[in-house]
């Protein structure tokens, strides 16, 4: 980074508070009371995400009758649901190009499905009047390098040719630039209604409103300490007091899993993200974006950025950083040198925005699998479900996921249990040193595609053949 641009970066982000910017909201709702004693009920969902809320509502809108508790061990949306980007895709296999690769027979279902999921939210959204400012704007992705141009034309090809392509609007230069100014910007792929933007941390208030008025009850500041067999049903223990339950869904993503064994399928990757102040009218005149759609441009380190309600940019990602061990810690929700790297993002981005400061920095942990998408399973003869793995698109996907995982307790075969996706697992990351090893060594070699025209070396071809990788 060059001097003078390391000073302007720097300069940006001196005022940048370092809280999640959704979480530090006026209308943020009081924690509810931790449970005490002995709770009795049908279905205990254990996390209060977006994976255990989806759960939770779902349940009380298939059976109204069922009795639901959830317990959540800090506060609703206080992890990753209230730290994203506030994107809200329809795809469940973390793109096109992965669902290819990895279920090249069932991608047309998937996307059925997952457009279907999304419109599942939409409609629940305006059914629950939940105040998240939803926007089904769409997504563009950007080339930002000439391969990066190619290949968005290569996948717009592959998805053409499955008859996948409606709705999709491939950009050149003059376009993308007329929709969002970046000298940066070569072209992109507007994907025009697969995904949506929204507030996130109020769509998790939201929905744990609307749990609770369909007679979930909710604890807060209540972990689930551990699992145990307790006669026809499951037992978990909390800090004070305990859930007999007849079956379990755990929602519980980046955190250890109630369920030993299903550790090893996921790590934690810390993502991290900067807020600007609210734009003036200059400024906004200067970048357009008055079709207001999410951004992400296409290289292996990418950054996504998107416009919100009051008209700030929200800039992340590029750097996902594993910790050694795999542990989440609080220490790691904060990283300067990333928020510096990404401030002297942002002006090489948006040169025209010089002068704009950032009010928020924030970071958080993403529960990554070796496929990048989520994957599912029960315990405890079937009265036990988990979903995990959602890799950074859990916005959408979960809401999918709280539907198998209540089809799986239920014993059911439905076209989400059949799924190959569904029924089959990811590789799971090797113990330490060797997963530390390894995916440092599969970062340094993607941040060398980027630098030399998108070409994998042998260690990334080896690992796509295995079925391996690392992403945020």
């Amino acid at each position: 980074m060059a001097p003078v641009a390391m000073r302007l970066a720097a300069q940006s982000l001196s005022d940048a508070q370092p809280v999640p910017f959704w979480l530090e909201d006026p209308g943020k709702p009081g924690a509810l009371p931790a449970l005490t004693g002995t709770e009795k009920c049908d279905l205990l969902v254990v996390g209060g995400g977006y994976s255990g809320l989806w759960t939770a509502l779902l349940a009380k809108e298939r059976d109204p009758a069922r009795d639901v508790v959830l317990i959540e061990g800090r506060e609703v949306g206080w992890a990753a649901s209230g730290r994203n980007g506030g994107f809200c895709a329809a795809s469940l296999t973390h793109g096109f190009g992965n669902g290819l690769a990895r279920w090249p027979g069932e991608l047309p279902k998937l996307e059925e499905l997952g457009e279907r999921n999304l419109d599942g939210i939409e409609e629940a959204v305006a059914r629950y009047s939940l105040d998240c400012d939803f926007e089904r704007t769409g997504e563009i992705d950007v080339a930002t390098e000439p391969y990066q141009l190619d290949e968005l034309h290569e996948m717009y090809e592959g998805i053409e040719r499955l008859g996948l392509a409606d709705g999709l609007e491939l950009l050149d230069r003059d376009a993308v630039r007329a929709e969002v100014d970046s000298p940066t910007f070569l072209g992109g792929l507007w994907d025009r209604r697969g995904v949506a933007m929204l507030n996130p941390a109020k769509l998790a208030w939201g929905l744990k409103r609307a749990c609770l008025d369909l007679g979930v009850r909710v604890y807060e500041n209540t972990p689930g300490l551990d699992l145990v067999s307790a006669g026809a049903g499951m037992g978990v223990r909390t800090p004070y007091g305990r859930v007999l339950a007849r079956r379990v869904a755990l929602g519980t993503n980046v955190f250890p899993s109630l369920v030993k064994r299903v550790r090893a399928y996921t790590v934690p990757v810390y993502d991290y993200a900067l807020m600007t102040e609210p734009l003036s009218a200059e400024q906004l005149a200067s970048v357009g974006w008055k079709n207001r759609q999410g951004l992400g441009d296409s290289a292996n380190q990418f950054h996504y950025f998107r416009i919100t309600a009051d008209h700030r940019i929200l800039w992340g990602g590029y750097d996902a950083i594993y910790p050694f061990g795999g542990k989440v810690s609080a220490e790691m929700d904060h990283r300067p040198e990333t928020y510096l790297k990404l401030a002297e993002h942002f002006f090489r981005c948006f040169p025209q925005l010089e002068g704009l400061r950032f009010s928020h920095a924030w970071g958080g942990a993403i529960d990554t699998c070796s496929r990048f998408s989520a994957f599912f399973g029960t315990a405890y003869q079937g009265k036990v479900a988990y979903a995990a793995g959602f890799t950074g698109l859990g916005v959408g996907a979960t809401r999918f996921g709280g539907d198998v995982m209540l089809d799986l307790l239920a014993g059911e075969r439905t076209e989400r249990t059949e799924l190959e996706m569904v029924r089959r697992k990811p590789l799971p990351f090797p113990p330490e040193p060797i997963a530390w090893a390894g995916i440092g060594i599969t970062k340094w070699a993607m941040a060398r595609a980027d630098e030399n025209g998108g070409r994998r070396n042998l260690w990334l071809k080896t690992m796509d053949r295995m079925g391996l990788g690392f992403d945020s």
